[in-house]
């Protein structure tokens, strides 16, 4: 199995949710089931159904964040210099609209580019990557062609 490239925050935050799951979710829903099997019938109970269905999501969600984290490959951005590579924070300015914009190129299982955490699989983390402070960068989104100028380059 391939390593899944993550930072130390982002392995913070799936073991996190996985102990969340573990600890309070799982034995929350199954008292739920258990209420719901005495209330008779199981057949047209539908607080049974519904807490079976949140088990099966919760025990999914389990099964996926321990394997996700079996595979992490934790690095460390502060040890990183040069290049933008995995974990580097970089600000672009887009060249037709001036607008900037900053963000952390990180593992595909803690982007969030509403926070500012780009996924390294996307067009634009590919399209960075190796490049440095004053290049321009051609990226081909489902959008159209862009065209940006990396301002600034750090490893926080």
């Amino acid at each position: 199995m391939e390593k899944i490239p993550m930072t130390s925050a982002g392995f913070a935050a799936l073991e996190t949710e996985l102990k969340h799951l573990k600890t309070e979710e799982r034995p929350s829903v199954i008292k739920a089931i258990a209420e719901a099997r005495e209330l008779g019938d199981l057949k047209e109970n539908a607080e049974y159904h519904s807490a079976r269905e949140k088990q099966g999501f919760i025990e999914g969600r389990i099964k996926e964040l321990e394997g996700v984290i079996s595979l992490a490959d934790v690095i460390d951005p502060t040890a990183l210099s040069g290049a933008i590579k995995f974990g580097a924070t970089v600000t672009l300015v887009d060249e037709d609209t001036d607008e900037e914009k900053t963000w952390q190129i990180v593992g595909p299982h803690e982007a969030d580019i509403d926070k500012g955490l780009l996924n390294i699989q996307s067009p634009i983390a590919r399209a960075l990557i190796g490049k440095e402070e004053g290049d321009s960068v051609e990226v081909r989104t489902p959008g159209g062609e862009k065209s940006y100028e990396v301002l600034d380059v750090k490893f926080v």
